[in-house]
């Protein structure tokens, strides 16, 4: 008896594998805000749409956990302590290793050279505060489908 439970539990294995692997490619998402309400409501829109959420209350540890834990996408607000958004998403286009990471803006400032000068940084889309929770959950879909 105690070898077919041994049998048992081999042929079980190889279909527990693929349920840990599945957990490794949760879009990871990484939120750069020092808002904690915006904070706390992205998190769990994005959490219950079934992404992996980080979060960090200003640019210079922003840049630290891009650069020791780079996510697959990130929320960027421009207005941040320490080191403003700009900033941010410059290191962000300007280091190889994570040029090619989506960025999504999500700020108050919606004024034409704010836009713009994001666009030039190399901003992969823009938000303005207010927003839509179904939007910015879709734009975080439409930015790491492709």
């Amino acid at each position: 008896m105690a070898a077919g439970l041994r049998e048992t539990a081999r042929a079980v294995a190889p279909t527990a594998a693929p349920q840990s692997t599945d957990r490794l490619t949760v879009t990871s998402v990484l939120i750069a805000e020092d808002e904690p309400s915006i904070v706390e409501s992205l998190a769990f829109l994005l959490r219950r749409a079934g992404y992996d959420v980080a979060s960090v209350l200003d640019g210079e540890a922003a840049i630290r956990r891009l650069q020791n834990d780079p996510p697959d996408i990130m929320i960027l607000d421009l207005m941040l302590p320490r080191r403003n958004g700009f900033e941010v998403l410059k290191v962000v286009k300007g280091d190889p290793a994570l040029a090619s990471m989506p960025v999504l803006v999500l700020s108050a400032k919606g004024q034409p050279q704010d836009r713009r000068l994001a666009e030039e940084i190399g901003v992969d889309a823009f938000m303005t505060k207010p927003f839509s929770n179904r939007d910015v959950v879709e734009e975080v879909r439409r930015l790491t489908s492709g």
